[in-house]
Formats: structure tokens, sequence, C-alpha cells
């Protein structure tokens, strides 16, 4: 009798025990799984911020006083200038660019400023722009910027490619940056509002693929961070349609010309480029993933930040509240600021 009972509770205790077993183990998987779903995994592309960028080497005044004589007058006056050519030298990378075909970077700025008839200007009694806007083809334009009270010369060059590269394209140049990382909120603001005025001028589109050009001659990403949907407390609002596209157009242009430089390894006078099966793969999964709906903007518009931070090898500059200007729908100040800028002497 007490072998038919051990027999008969035996299975009923090993069940029990088998079942109370699971339930413990079961409660010590599960919050280890929730732990691994909510912790985030941070890669080093998209948590490590570019460095601040520095401008080296001012000009000294003394080399630059000679622009006030030139105030209001034609562009291609002040190119003839002995101190303007020698000036020039020290601030344009000498490096292989690729305007239309192979030339200096320095050739390709004298092609559209040495007949231009812009006036030169000078705002602040500082701040000298010296412009070109009618190159001889591909819609070149040229600007070169001085701080004259700083001692700061950056320079820009815009135009369409026609080879098959991201187009159309603005470079920013200077022999006084150092640096692989930038973005243009990094830039003096001043410098900023003058290229952005002159890009209105000129007719260029708000949003295109941009690029940097420091001293080693070599080109890369010049980021978007600019919001175009930001605006004043009391203002009112720019259409989210407009302004959010604009935002995700900006981004795709930074993962453009992200992609096209690691093809291209920041070669200057890089040329066509073919989007890989990787690229291609990616795009597919980001549209299939956002799919459609009232998200799909805000969806695209981070996944395309994320992949440019992965192209480029660090995180994509954070967004600031670009300079006011005169245009359909103006951009507002920036705010906060991003890291700036610093002269070092």
């Amino acid at each position: 009798m007490l072998s038919g009972r051990r027999n008969s509770a035996g299975p009923k205790t090993v069940c029990l025990l088998a079942l109370l077993s699971f339930l413990f183990i079961l409660n010590a998987i599960h919050p280890m799984k929730l732990a691994c779903q909510q912790t985030p995994v941070a890669l080093p592309s998209q948590t490590t911020p570019p460095p601040a960028f520095v401008l080296r080497d001012p000009i000294p005044a003394s080399q630059l006083a000679f622009l006030n004589e030139y105030a209001g007058k034609a562009t291609k006056l002040l190119h003839k200038d002995k101190r303007f050519r020698e000036l020039s030298k020290l601030i344009i990378p000498d490096t292989l660019y690729h305007y239309g075909h192979d030339m200096s970077l320095p050739a390709a700025l004298n092609l559209v400023l040495e007949n231009s008839q812009e006036p030169v200007a000078i705002r602040d009694g500082r701040f000298v722009s010296v412009a070109g806007l009618n190159g001889p083809f591909l819609q070149g334009r040229g600007l070169l910027w001085f701080d004259m009270q700083e001692g700061i010369a950056l320079g820009g060059f815009h135009f369409a490619p026609s080879n098959g590269e991201p187009t159309p394209t603005l470079t920013v140049f200077s022999t006084q940056l150092r640096g692989k990382a930038l973005s243009m909120g990094q830039l003096p603001d001043d410098f900023a509002q003058d290229l952005a005025q002159w890009n209105v001028a000129a007719g260029a589109p708000v949003v295109s693929p941009r690029y940097f050009i420091p001293e080693d001659g070599k080109k890369y990403v010049l980021e978007h961070d600019e919001d175009y949907c930001w605006h004043e407390e009391n203002a009112p609002a720019p259409p989210e349609a407009e302004c959010g596209q604009m935002n995700a157009d900006a981004a795709d242009a930074d993962m453009n010309a992200a992609y096209f430089m690691q093809q291209t390894h920041n070669k200057a006078n890089a040329t066509a480029w073919m989007l890989g099966k990787d690229q291609t793969t990616w795009l597919a999964e980001r549209d299939n993933g956002c799919g459609i709906g009232p998200t799909v903007m805000h969806c695209r518009l981070g996944m395309t930040r994320m992949r440019t931070g992965v192209l480029l090898g660090h995180a994509p500059a954070p967004p600031h509240h670009p300079m006011p200007l005169h245009h359909p729908m103006p951009p507002p100040r920036r705010m906060p600021p991003p890291p700036p800028v610093h002269i070092r002497r």
C-alpha cells in the first residue's frame, strides 16, 4: 500500500516541482530580456561629437587694410591688384579641384572672379565679400570673404556638376581650416550670413550637398545643422509640409555627400559616383520601415541622419536655428549656438 501511494503521488510531485522550476527560471529570464530590450546600444559613430573647429594663422590687419580702397568697386578691378593675388594665395588651398574638368582650386576661383562686375561689399566696416556670380560654365560662382578685424579669410565655390555626382554643390574652403568634421553652425555667424545672402543673390538653392576643403586639400562634408521649421515664439510657424521637406532634403543631401566622399576617399577633384548595393539596400529598408502616414517625414529624417553619422564616422551635427534671411521662407536665428570656431594666434 505504501508502495502504491508512492507510485500515485510520485508523478504529481515531479510535475509540481517541474512547474515551480519552470516558473522560477522564467521569472529570472524575463527581467534580463527586458533589460536587454531597454538598454540602447551606443555606437561610437553615433555618440562621439565632431571636434570643435579651429581657424589658424589669422592674417595681420595691415595685410587686409587695402581692401577698403575697393569698397563698392567692381570685383574685377580688385582681382588685378597684386596685393589681392598674393592674399588669395594665402587662403585658397592649392589642391586639384574638379570644375568641369580638373584644375587647381585657385584657377577655378580666377575663372569666376577675374571678369566679375559685382561690387566689393564691406559690411560694418570689417566684413568684406568679393563675389563672382557668372562663371564661364556649369553655373560657376565664387566668393572670398574676410573679417578684417579678426584676420579670418574663408571662401565658397558653387556650381552644378554634370557628371553624375550630387548636384548642385557648394564648397567652403580656407587654409585657416583644420580637421575633417564641420557643420555650418560652427563657422562664424557673419560668414554664414554673408554666404547665405550670396547664395540667394546667385539664385542657388537653399539646400544642396555641401563640402569644405581645409588646409590639407581634401574635401569633406559640410553638414547641414539648420532647423528650417524653427520660428520666433510670437511668429507664425512655417508650413510643416514645406519646412519638414527642407529638413528631409538637407538630411538626404548630407547622406549623399557623405556616401560620395566615402567612395572617392575625400579627393577634392572627385567626379562621378554610383550607389553601391549597401546604399540601395539601406534606402529600401528606410522607405519600407518608415511606411506612410503623418510620421513618415520624421522617421525618414531620423534614420537618414543616423545613416550619415555611420558614413562619416561621427554623430551628425545637432540641429540649430539658422540665420534670418530675405527668402520666401526665411530661416530664423540660431538658438542654441553650436560649438564655435576658435581662432588660434
